[in-house]
């Protein structure tokens, strides 16, 4: 089974700046992590280590991302990033696109980014959405995975894998998943064109990440953190080596954004993996 203990997951602090770490990845050989949104220079309701373009300044989101990289040690000027579109679109990390964050949202649209190149940071972002960082360890690679529902119901965890495998003959066997904070099943309450598309893309499968909505008849409560899960192990990647974060991003709003608690005013938190 998938470790989804407090213990698989813990917080770190540097310089006023927090975020969480998976004991699954630490390793000498990789720099990872999930922002919060503590740390920062943003204010009112991107207050305050905001990594989101859409409702603060170039300015405030650069400092942000110069202030989390000092924390984590990387170079912020060779980050990669993701412009987000809720698809399945993975992207080898480019020479080209390394520091294009810093002066505004990338030119390009992916989901997932992966690389075999050390010292070259990969970003990806959440506030509701699941985050996901992939090591594959046989091949010295690394990835970082947007999954919004759309983008789990397009199987996009499992697309990275086979991507990884493809690209640089990764095993499976040997990734290592770090599933980390995002709205968990206490808190996605959803309609029926949630557990209609996951259903539709895996069948019964996912029958148990999904049940109706105690609270509200017609509705459904999703566990997508469980969902993306069992699409890396569909992918063949063990359940031993998947960690799962226990955090909700819409019930810690004092730790976290989320998209659904703040009804879409709000900042962004990033997950980052560089190899070393």
């Amino acid at each position: 089974m998938p470790n989804q203990t407090p213990a698989a997951f813990q917080t770190n602090a540097k310089n006023g700046v927090v975020w969480e770490t998976c004991r699954l990845l630490a390793d000498t050989r990789l720099t990872h992590g999930f922002s919060t949104r503590r740390g920062g220079v943003s204010r009112g309701a991107q207050a305050s280590l905001n990594l989101d373009h859409k409702q603060d300044t170039n300015e405030n989101v650069r400092q942000n991302h110069l202030r989390l990289a000092a924390a984590l040690g990387y170079d912020a000027h060779r980050l990669v990033s993701t412009h987000q579109v809720h698809k399945d679109e993975v992207r080898v990390a480019r020479p080209e696109d390394e520091g294009l964050v810093l002066a505004g949202p990338t030119p390009y649209e992916c989901d997932a980014l992966i690389t075999n190149v050390p010292g070259r940071p990969l970003i990806c972002y959440s506030a509701d959405c699941i985050p996901i960082l992939l090591w594959a360890e046989d091949v010295a690679a690394v990835a970082a995975v947007h999954a919004g529902w759309r983008g789990t119901a397009a199987d996009i965890a499992a697309k990275c894998v086979q991507k990884l495998a493809a690209v640089y003959r990764a095993d499976p066997r040997h990734i290592k998943a770090a599933i980390g904070p995002g709205i968990g099943a206490c808190c996605f309450s959803t309609h029926s064109d949630v557990p209609e598309a996951l259903w539709a893309a895996f069948g019964s499968s996912v029958s148990p990440c999904i049940a109706p909505d105690p609270a509200e008849d017609g509705k459904f409560r999703v566990d997508l953190k469980l969902v993306n899960s069992l699409r890396l192990q569909a992918a063949d990647v063990p359940a031993a080596n998947i960690a799962i974060s226990p955090e909700c991003t819409c019930c810690l709003p004092d730790k976290y954004w989320s998209h659904r608690y703040t009804q879409g005013k709000r900042g962004g938190q990033a997950a980052v993996i560089m190899l070393k």
